[in-house]
Order: structure tokens, then sequence, then C-alpha cells
């Protein structure tokens, strides 16, 4: 068996260190190589050796006797040393020394779990806003004990373990001194009662699932993606906490007209090339239904034509958006003879195209 090394060496300290450098030491190494923090192998044994170092040395007489005899007067403190150390349980007395919390606090109320689905509208609905009916599935609260997990008629008793704190108390005689370690109660679960005679609906649990049809008021202007919450309509809370809500995540479906851009919608509007060249006047779709636009004479490929508060509506202010009118002007992919003769005689009169601003 290996030699043990000097407390004083273990510890990196002088011989002639007051209790307040010992302390100050054993601080730092304890840190150092406890196991929740240093996950190296020989971590624990060095832990193990700095701890049977501050055993001693913090002890007067322990110190007095290791001073004059070495290993073996400290030796007669204490047995056979650390051989044999139980090294579980020390946690809760580094985490008292350390300043983590020991103690359990009994269990407060809780809110129910948040419920999310999905809803799918159209594109019409988010401009105008709309209401939609889901089914959801919820845990809520026994409709024959009312929540509270007991045979109608009857009432939990007081949890004889922890005589109805949900606590238990567990003192600690250690290196550091006296610790009390407060947990959860075991047996009643930090609920502080325990039920006797079980509700036969919900089996003592005092929760029940139920489907539900709720209503969802979609307003105008939201987008794809958009979450509404309906407050309390999730699940039950635990010991007397609120119910959890329901957050609904919307999806707009694609429109086979329009495209929605923020709260602009785009619309292309196909014309011929006489209606470019020579000016029109075409009926528009609309979210509102259909509108006359003219269009100039000379009008090119992708002229964007602004029709004012035929948009979106804004979610959170007054006023709509715009739709845009975008000119896609067709070229058609088969003429009959005469057509082609005119476009002939069309493409000669006109001559070869030229950039614009350019001089003849």
């Amino acid at each position: 068996m290996p030699s043990k090394r000097d407390y004083y060496e273990v510890l990196g300290i002088a011989r002639n260190a007051t209790d307040e450098d010992i302390k100050r030491a054993f601080r730092k190494l304890a840190f150092k190589y406890h196991p929740d923090h240093n996950r190296e192998g020989g971590a624990e044994e060095k832990f193990k050796e700095v701890n049977e170092a501050y055993e001693v040395l913090s002890d007067s007489d322990k110190r007095a006797a290791y001073d004059r005899f070495g290993h073996g007067g400290a030796e007669g403190f204490f047995g056979r040393g650390f051989e044999g150390f139980d090294f579980s349980g020390f946690g809760d007395i580094f985490d008292a020394f350390f300043g983590r919390a020991t103690t359990a606090t009994r269990q407060a109320p809780q809110q129910g779990a948040d419920l999310r689905y999905g809803i799918t509208i159209t594109l019409e609905e988010t401009a105008f806003g709309t209401e939609k009916e889901i089914n959801i599935s919820r845990i809520e609260n026994c409709s024959l004990c009312q929540g509270v997990g007991c045979k109608p008629g009857s009432q939990p008793s007081r949890c004889p373990n922890c005589n109805g704190t949900g606590q238990v108390r567990r003192t600690q005689q250690s290196i550091f001194g006296r610790f009390t370690n407060i947990t959860t109660c075991p047996q009643c679960h930090g609920e502080g009662r325990i039920i006797t005679e079980p509700c036969p609906q919900c089996r003592g649990t005092g929760k029940e699932k139920r489907r539900r049809s709720i209503l969802v008021k979609i307003p105008a202007g939201v987008d794809d993606g958009s979450q509404i919450r309906i407050r309390g309509e999730g699940d039950a809370g635990i010991r007397g906490g609120p119910s959890g809500n329901v957050y609904i995540t919307v999806s707009v479906e694609q429109h086979e007209l329009f495209t929605r851009d923020g709260d602009d919608i785009i619309y292309e509007l196909p014309i011929n090339f006489a209606q470019a060249a020579l000016g029109t006047e075409v009926e528009v779709p609309t979210l509102d239904g259909e509108v006359k636009l003219k269009v100039p004479a000379g009008s090119q490929m992708g002229k964007v034509f602004q029709l004012k508060n035929k948009g979106i509506p804004h979610l959170r202010r007054n006023g709509r958006g715009d739709q845009l009118v975008r000119l896609l002007v067709v070229t058609p992919e088969s003429l009959t003879e005469k057509q082609r003769q005119l476009f002939q005689e069309l493409a000669n009169s006109l001559g070869p195209a030229k950039r614009g601003h350019q001089k003849s």
C-alpha cells in the first residue's frame, strides 16, 4: 500500500498555517477535485486525500497528534483513517459547504400543460378574418370528484410520514458540522396528504381526458405561420394551478390568382402584344371583386399598377395593403397563316427593336 503524503503538502500550506488558511486551502482543492466538477481519472482519490487532510488539520487535537507522531498519531483518533470511506452522500455536505440549496420546498400549484394545434385557412379568410371550430383533446379535472381524487363523500387524510408538511427532514453530522437536509416526502410526493379511498372514475388522479370543441377567432391580417393563443383552454392545472393555453399555428393555402407579399398582394395580368401596344381597359380580380384597370398604350412587360387599399388589412393598425398588378405580355405559341402574315408586315414596318432613349 503506498505511503500517505504529508497533510500539509496535500493542502499546499505551511506547517504554521492558521485555521483560516487551512479552511481556504480546503475550499479551493475540494471544489477543484470534487467529482461533480472534475471527471478526470484520479480526481475522486485526490478529493478523498484532500478531505482526509482537512479532517485532521482542522481539528486542534488531531493536528497536534499529527504534528508530533505523524500519520500514526492522527489515525489514533479515527481508526483506519479514510479507508472504507463512504463517498456516496458527500454531495449533500459539499452542497451545503459551497452554498448550494439543500432544502426542498413543498410542491406549489402548477399551470397545466399548453396544447398546440394547426389550422389551415384561405387567403380571403386572412383578409377578412374568420372563425373556425376545432376539436381538441385535453386533461380536465375529474367530473365526479371535481379534481380532488377521492371517492365522493370522502376526504384525503394527512400524510403520516411528513405530518402534512410534504417534507422530510434529515440531519447529518459531517466534518463541516451539523446539516439539515429537507427533501420531498416520498410517501405523499410533497402533497402533504394521501388518498385512502380513490375516486372510481379517475382512480385517484383527480384528472380525466376529454374531447372538446372550441371556437377560434382568426383576426384579419394574420399571415402564414402566425400563432394565436387561447388562454385557459389547455390542460387543467396541478394542485389548484391555472389551466394551460392552446396555441394555434395558422397555415394559409396557396391562392390560384394572388401571391402575398407582406400586406400587399400581387396579381399578374396577362395581355397580348396588341393590347400592350395599343392600350386597353380590362377587368382585374381583387379580394373585393372585379375592378376596371386602364392599361395605357405602349405598356411594357413587367410594368406594375397599384390598386390602393386592395390588399391585406394591417394586423395591428388601421388600413390595408395594396394590390400590385404586374403586366405579363403573352407571346402566342402558335399562329395561323394570316396571323403570321400580319405579324411579318408589322415587323417589317417597325424595323429592328431599339433600346430605350436611342435616337433613330
